[in-house]
C-alpha cells in the first residue's frame, strides 16, 4: 500500500510553469504596413535635376577625359617622383560640410579642374555652383537671414567665374554667387557650361595665350586692386 502511494505521488500532476506577460501580436494588416514604411524610409531620396545633371554629364566628361588624366599623372609622377602628383586642400561643401579637394598638380589645359570630375560624381561638387571656400573664409559667412552657400554645393565652374571680366556695374564674386542661388536651374546650368568650355576657346581662336581665369576654376575672382570695405 505504502509502495503504491509512493509512486502515486512520484507520477502526481506537475506544476505548470510560469509564462512571462507577453504583448498581443498585431493583426497582419498593420505589420504588413509597418513594414512598407520601413521600406519606403530605407529607399534614398530620389535626385533632383541638377544632381541627375551632375551625375549623368559628369561621369560621361571623366569618362572622356580618363586617358588625358592618366597620361597626365604619369608625367607628374616621372616629374615629381615622391612628391607626389595630387594637391590637396579642405573645403566647404553643402550644408557646411567639409570635404578634401583633390587636384592634379599641374595648371596646364585646365586639367587640375578637370581632374576634380571624381568629386562631381561623388556628389561633393556640382558642375556648376558658387565658388568652393577654405574653412574661415569671410565670403562664407551669411550676410542676411538667408545662408545660400549652405543650400548648394560648390561648383567646378558658376557664373561669377565667367562673368569676372564682365563691365557690369555689379561685377562682384558674391553677388554673381548669390544671383544663381536663387535663380539656378538645369538650363542656366548648361548655359554656363557652354560659355566655361566656349570662352578660352574663342580666346585661342583669336590667338591670345593670357592666363585668364574666366573658365574652370575655384581662384579668386575679385578685380585687380578690389579692396574690401572694412
Amino acid at each position: 500500500m505504502r509502495t503504491m502511494q509512493k509512486q502515486w505521488q512520484s507520477h502526481g500532476p506537475r506544476r505548470r510553469a510560469r509564462r512571462t506577460w507577453q504583448p498581443p501580436r498585431p493583426p497582419r494588416l498593420t505589420a504588413a504596413r509597418k513594414a512598407l514604411r520601413t521600406a519606403a524610409s530605407a529607399v534614398p531620396p530620389r535626385p533632383t535635376a541638377k544632381r541627375a545633371l551632375d551625375l549623368t554629364l559628369g561621369s560621361a566628361l571623366l569618362l572622356l577625359a580618363a586617358p588625358l588624366l592618366a597620361a597626365a599623372a604619369l608625367t607628374l609622377a616621372a616629374q615629381r617622383g615622391p612628391g607626389g602628383v595630387l594637391t590637396r586642400s579642405t573645403r566647404v561643401g553643402a550644408d557646411g560640410r567639409p570635404f578634401v579637394l583633390r587636384s592634379l598638380r599641374t595648371r596646364r589645359l585646365r586639367l587640375h579642374v578637370i581632374s576634380r570630375l571624381p568629386h562631381v560624381v561623388r556628389g561633393e561638387l556640382s558642375l556648376v555652383g558658387p565658388v568652393p571656400l577654405v574653412p574661415g573664409d569671410v565670403r562664407g559667412r551669411p550676410a542676411g537671414a538667408r545662408d545660400w552657400r549652405r543650400e548648394l554645393k560648390p561648383g567646378l565652374t558658376g557664373l561669377a567665374q565667367i562673368r569676372h571680366r564682365s563691365a557690369m556695374p555689379w561685377d562682384e564674386p558674391d553677388l554673381l554667387d548669390q544671383h544663381y542661388a536663387e535663380r539656378h536651374r538645369p538650363g542656366l546650368d548648361l548655359a554656363i557650361l557652354a560659355e566655361a568650355v566656349g570662352a578660352p576657346l574663342r580666346r585661342a581662336a583669336r590667338g591670345f595665350a593670357g592666363r585668364g581665369k574666366a573658365d574652370l576654376s575655384d581662384t579668386d575672382h575679385r578685380l585687380p586692386g578690389y579692396r574690401t570695405a572694412e
